[in-house]
């Protein structure tokens, strides 16, 4: 079992980013994962049972224009997965994707305080609006991630291959 998750690169303005960002971020979210990939993806195939979940990010499937960096390398790593894991399926070896919306985490504290600077608001304010924003009314509980996480890892996964899973609390509004 392999589970890709990188951090975030930092939000800004894509006018501000030199090629430098562009490599880092690449580097970390697109091309990282698929090397570890790369290194297990063979023994997995010989056992004929694997694992890969790949952690990506719900701006995947709506970017965030603040999010240039992390829209652009996680969706380059999405495009490669899914040719990948179709690849694979038929050799025991099952590849998704999770693409987290907002979880109560670090992250999500960092990117409160720029938003609650940007809003002149606290950053509890800038929090609950984000919680306000969700259809459930609240961030995600990390627990929750994990135990979808944990089921793409599971046997009972093994007819699920190749999807985006989007866990955001009903935030995306589109029907696909």
């Amino acid at each position: 079992i392999l589970v890709n998750n990188a951090g975030g690169p930092p939000a800004g303005d894509f006018r501000d980013w030199d090629e430098a960002a562009w490599h880092r971020a690449v580097e970390a979210n697109m091309v990282a994962p698929i090397m570890l990939t790369k290194g297990v993806v063979d023994g997995m195939i010989a056992r004929r049972f694997g694992r890969i979940v790949n952690i990506t990010s719900g701006a995947v499937k709506a970017p965030i224009p603040v999010l240039g960096l992390s829209n652009g390398a996680r969706s380059g790593l999405t495009g490669f997965m899914a040719g990948l894991a179709r690849d694979v399926a038929g050799k025991g070896v099952v590849i998704n994707n999770l693409l987290p919306g907002q979880f109560a985490t670090d992250r999500i504290a960092t990117l409160a305080g720029s938003e609650a600077k940007r809003l002149g608001v606290s950053e509890a304010e800038a929090r609950a609006g984000m919680a306000a924003a969700i259809p459930v009314g609240r961030l995600g509980d990390p627990a929750e991630f994990g135990e979808v996480c944990a089921f793409l890892c599971s046997v009972q996964a093994a007819f699920l291959v190749g999807q985006n899973i989007l866990l955001d609390g009903g935030k995306y509004p589109g029907t696909f």
